[in-house]
Parts: structure tokens; C-alpha cells; sequence
């Protein structure tokens, strides 16, 4: 199951714009997050290393809306959206996870020794009732 954790109201000074006054000027955009991610874990150990570094994550955005200078807005969210999902994909899909096996490798690297001319082209999720 998905948790959410929400970051709400992040201010960050940038310049974006198409206007020449617009891309003198920095202007605070207020940007409202919301991450998807199993807390399931820290909630049992209740470990700060076992949960989504929410606040990595909101560091890692204000650098990047700080240092961009896009000319719209719904440009830039893209690009938040685009860097969180590359982020959360090489995180939890089934490809990178840990070979159960094995847990100094993922699932990917697994196969990859295996055989290497092998390409996973998908990977799929099951699980026992």
C-alpha cells in the first residue's frame, strides 16, 4: 500500500517567465508536493533511515528551481515531476530492488550475471494468498 507525504507551500525565489521584466527579476513560486512512498517499515522501526527524506527531497528542489530558468511554470513542474519519478522508479521498481537471495545485488544485476546477453524488458509483481 502508498502512503503520501505532502510538502506544501515550498517558496522558492527563480526567474521564470517569458517577459523581458520576468527574466530580470527573481519571483517566488510556491510549489505543493505530493510523493507517493511505503512508510510501512519506518512506522514498525520507527527509524528516520527507514522513511522518504522528505527533507532531501524538498533541498534537492529548491536547489533545482533556485538554479532554473524556465519560461513557464508548467515547464518547470515537469521537470520536478520527471526528477522525483526517475528518482522513485530506480527506488522501487522490481528491477533495482535487492535479490532476495542475495541482498548485495538487485534483481537486475542477478540476471545480468546470469546471463549476459539478457534484457529485462518488464518486470511484474506477485503476490501469495
Amino acid at each position: 500500500m502508498m502512503d503520501a507525504i505532502f510538502l506544501n507551500e515550498m517558496r522558492v525565489e527563480t526567474i521564470v517567465g517569458i517577459w523581458d521584466w520576468e527574466r530580470k527579476t527573481k519571483q517566488i513560486v510556491s510549489i505543493d508536493l505530493e510523493m507517493g512512498a511505503d512508510i510501512k517499515k519506518a512506522a514498525l522501526t520507527d527509524n528516520i533511515e527507514d522513511t522518504l527524506n522528505y527533507k532531501g527531497v524538498s533541498k534537492r528542489i529548491r536547489k533545482f528551481v533556485e538554479d532554473s530558468d524556465f519560461q513557464l511554470v508548467e515547464t518547470m513542474a515537469e521537470k520536478i515531476a520527471e526528477g522525483r519519478l526517475k528518482k522513485w522508479f530506480k527506488e522501487a521498481t522490481l528491477v533495482n530492488q535487492m535479490f532476495i537471495k542475495d541482498n548485495k545485488i538487485s534483481v537486475a544485476a542477478y540476471v545480468k550475471a546470469a546471463n549476459n546477453d539478457a534484457v529485462l524488458t518488464a518486470y511484474c509483481r506477485e503476490g501469495l494468498d
